[in-house]
């Protein structure tokens, strides 16, 4: 007789009304009003010598600009800094109730994508420092975003405040419902477009999702032929424009094999099925494509191929790094790019059909490259959250607070966590005096990085 599998042999788990009641036991050791708390400024220690530290392991030619991008605003700057939060936030408070955690959910990380009905959904969409940890890293990473975001729009104190208070209540009352239902009904739970314009009931407001929705629509691999690509000597080629795009398929012929044991072992990571798919296309052209302002530096890759008459079909390879999170938590068990796709595949509704993983080893130097396959584009759009009035803030705020408790239930415990945060505002009020705070520590981190550019200790360039 075979043995039994561990869906016979667990003990049965608890109901969910006695893990909201361990969830509230958590406020004993960790209370609600404890993550108001930030680091003192004077114990952080060189938060520019962690970007620094992280720009060893990045395409030398291409860090001068990352710090480029990070320079313009302090709000770019929060978006690339994730390293230096992760460090702030094991310093503080932590509870035991764990997920799987973005890592990097700001608010510039949520948007929309084409699910794989082809209907647009809203979700998280940056996985790069996704990883296991406590459920309320990701929120101060929101909720803070939130505090920069209306800062660089110039807001009122008082419109700041509304707008973190939202999104932390947006997580709240989500994860509280989702705690009220079961496991297979929060895997099917997604939040489609419909739903977010339903949500709004200012019409400037509405006339910028509808903007978004269009942009994203128009988004995808036909777009990018046109954008991106031109025919020379009858030959559809991807148009180099250096340093953001560079063409490499020089050195792919000289390395052919290799690249082809990379494709294969990223085909052994998606299902047959999606592999017969692709066997219909053949690869037509592989450039480099600078991406992101955080990620700026990594090695990220657009690779073109065609089917038998022509369609294209754009693939983005992007270089996974060692996550920000594991200097502060445990090491991940997984190797960069499946660490990625497979955070991504937890934590979001409607994930990427082609999205997989594979690595490289670059024979003149022995190291090795660690990538994730996504689809280039495929719907993808987001709003300008730094430029939003309060108003728009405050909503959108509320939203991306919803759709983190989303993810974190599917890839965590509602009950959990909503036994931890409580029904009332205690938890909302305590992030949203953290929020503030921390917005002043990243404004004196924004300025260490200026004088450090105006020095010359740091190298940026401006490419926008």
């Amino acid at each position: 007789m075979s043995e039994r599998t561990g869906l016979f042999d667990r003990p049965h788990p608890l109901t969910r009304k006695e893990r909201r009641q361990v969830g509230r036991e958590q406020r004993e050791e960790v209370p609600l009003e404890s993550h108001a708390e930030v680091p003192d400024a004077a114990d952080r220690g060189d938060t520019v010598g962690i970007l620094t530290t992280q720009d060893e392991q990045r395409l030398a030619e291409l860090v001068p600009i990352r710090h480029g991008r990070m320079s313009a605003t302090p709000f770019t700057f929060y978006r690339g800094g994730a390293a230096i939060m992760a460090a702030d936030l094991a310093q503080m408070p932590t509870t035991d109730i764990q997920v799987q955690l973005c890592g990097d959910a700001h608010l510039s990380n949520f948007g929309l994508f084409n699910g794989p009905d082809r209907r647009l959904v809203f979700d998280v969409n940056d996985f790069d420092e996704t990883h296991p940890g406590p459920f309320e890293w990701d929120l101060k990473r929101l909720a803070a975003s939130v505090a920069v975001a209306g800062r660089n729009s110039e807001l009122s104190a008082g419109k700041i405040e509304r707008a973190v208070r939202a999104s932390v209540e947006g997580y709240r009352t989500a994860i509280a419902e989702l705690s009220r239902v079961g496991p297979l009904a929060v895997h099917y739970r997604r939040v489609e477009l419909d739903r977010i314009t339903d949500m709004i009931d200012s019409n400037k407001q509405l006339h910028r999702v509808e903007k978004a929705s269009k942009k994203a629509s128009g988004k995808n691999s036909l777009r990018a032929l046109d954008k991106l690509t031109a025919v020379v000597e009858g030959r559809r080629v991807i148009v180099p424009d250096p340093p953001l795009i560079t063409r490499v398929d020089e050195r792919l012929d000289e390395q052919l094999p290799l690249v082809i044991d990379f494709f294969d072992r990223y085909l052994d990571t998606i299902p047959p099925y999606r592999r017969r798919l692709l066997d219909r296309y053949v690869v037509v052209d592989v450039a480099r494509k600078v991406v992101g302002v955080g990620s700026v530096g990594t090695r990220c890759l657009i690779v073109l191929l065609e089917s038998g008459d022509g369609e294209p079909l754009f693939l983005q390879l992007k270089e996974a790094t060692t996550s920000v999170l594991e200097d502060h938590l445990a090491a991940s068990e997984y190797e960069p790019g499946q660490r990625v796709v497979l955070g991504q595949r937890l934590m979001q509704t409607a994930g990427d059909i082609l999205l997989g993983w594979s690595n490289f080893s670059f024979p003149d130097s022995g190291n090795t490259s660690y990538f994730y396959f996504r689809q280039l584009w495929d719907g993808k759009g987001s709003l300008e959250v730094d430029q939003m009035n309060g108003k728009g803030l405050r909503r959108y705020s509320r939203i991306c607070g919803a759709v983190l408790a989303l993810a974190h239930a599917r890839a965590g415990d509602a009950s959990l966590i909503a036994g931890y945060v409580g029904d009332d505002d205690t938890f909302d009020h305590a992030i949203a005096e953290f929020s503030w705070a921390y917005a002043d520590l990243n404004e004196l981190d924004y300025a260490a990085h200026l004088a450090a550019i105006a020095s010359g200790n740091v190298l940026a360039e401006r490419d926008v």
